[in-house]
């Protein structure tokens, strides 16, 4: 019998490589659409790009990988990310 804690891996590797793969298309893409605007000679003005942040993950271990990412890029302190994690944990 398999332990849920080797499926759990398991299925998190996945979906971190389904993840890295959407976002090499997602680059391959934007660097497809890049190359080809480099060709014109006019260039069109581009907005100002404005920071748009994605809702909180209904799933608690995507929740807490969200949490993750912004502790580890600073926006949240120690403190806060302890904090937001046992709310998500105890829900």
């Amino acid at each position: 019998m398999v332990s849920s804690a080797v499926v759990y891996g398991l299925l998190m590797g996945m979906r971190r490589r389904s993840r890295r793969r959407g976002l090499l298309v997602g680059a391959a893409a934007g660097a497809a659409v890049a190359h080809h605007r480099g060709g014109r000679e006019e260039e069109e003005p581009q907005p100002e790009a404005q920071t748009q942040y994605a809702p909180a993950p209904a799933d608690p271990a995507d929740q807490i990988e969200h949490l993750a990412q912004l502790h580890a890029s600073g926006v949240l302190t120690d403190e806060e990310f302890a904090s937001a994690k046992a709310k998500v944990i105890g829900s």
